[in-house]
């Protein structure tokens, strides 16, 4: 796959397929909490995004697949055995088409595109240092017009990446596409504003509580637990920080009043 993180799609046993991204990735280990960590908040907060599951890789499976590699700048080296990160693949490669672009004329047939202005208020509070992502995919039995639906998908540059630190910039974070034609001011943003803002701690702890020990590299649960007080301090600038993109050159939010 494509991307830093330098993913691959595999199949698991019970023939779902999975984009698994290795703690041995060329980023940082954390991006694979970073992902879990994403999963569980875009679900509390009802963004569509694929389900997550954690991908066992065995000896066996390295030997007979040796073209599942992390490659580096003059050699390759294979995944370590054991657990990685697994995002659902939405269907079957080579059936199911999944788009990761769709030009503007077409997006206003994706029939949850008010899922771009919750997921900005996630990527704001979750510190996003990477452009959003999405992948589309269309709507089985609607033919014409074709309707699409979009996942929120690469969440392991949430943050910081590797970092765990908040570099705030008004660039970051806004879907560069036209997602935001509906958006006249701030409460355009709502429920989500609201749902951040009383998010708890303890949804966030007890995700961290889920992920295997071989991810937490130099990720201690006293570590997270700095990093969850400071999204509670967060939780209540989110709104400020999406203001702060309509001061940009590039404001993603040509009709607000």
């Amino acid at each position: 796959m494509s991307g830093g993180a330098q993913a691959h799609l595999i199949e698991s046993t019970d023939g779902i397929y999975y984009v698994v991204k290795f703690t041995s990735n060329p980023q940082h280990p954390r991006i694979l909490i970073n992902e879990w960590i994403t999963s569980v908040v875009f679900r509390h907060l009802g963004i569509s995004t694929p389900d997550t599951a954690i991908v066992n890789i065995s000896p066996d499976f390295i030997h007979d697949n040796p073209e599942v590699h992390i490659q580096h700048s003059s050699s390759r080296s294979p995944p370590i055995c054991g657990s990685h990160f697994g995002s659902r693949f939405p269907g079957e490669p080579g059936q199911t088409v999944v788009y990761d672009y769709l030009p503007d004329t077409i997006l206003r047939s994706v029939v949850n595109l008010a899922d771009f202005r919750g997921v900005l208020v996630a990527d704001k509070w979750l510190g996003n240092t990477d452009s959003r992502q999405a992948i589309f995919t269309r709507l089985p039995g609607v033919c014409s017009p074709p309707t699409f639906l979009a996942q929120m998908i690469d969440n392991g540059q949430m943050l910081d990446g590797g970092h765990w630190r908040f570099k705030d910039s008004a660039l970051r974070g806004p879907y560069f596409g036209k997602v935001y034609q509906h958006v006249r001011d701030l409460e355009a943003f709502d429920p989500w504003l609201t749902a951040v803002a009383i998010f708890s701690g303890a949804i966030l702890k007890e995700a961290f509580q889920q992920v295997p020990s071989s991810w937490r590299y130099g990720a201690t649960e006293a570590a997270f637990e700095t990093l969850v007080d400071e999204l509670m301090r967060r939780r209540r600038r989110v709104g400020d920080l999406i203001c702060a993109c309509r001061a940009d050159a590039a404001n993603p939010f040509p009709n607000w009043l």
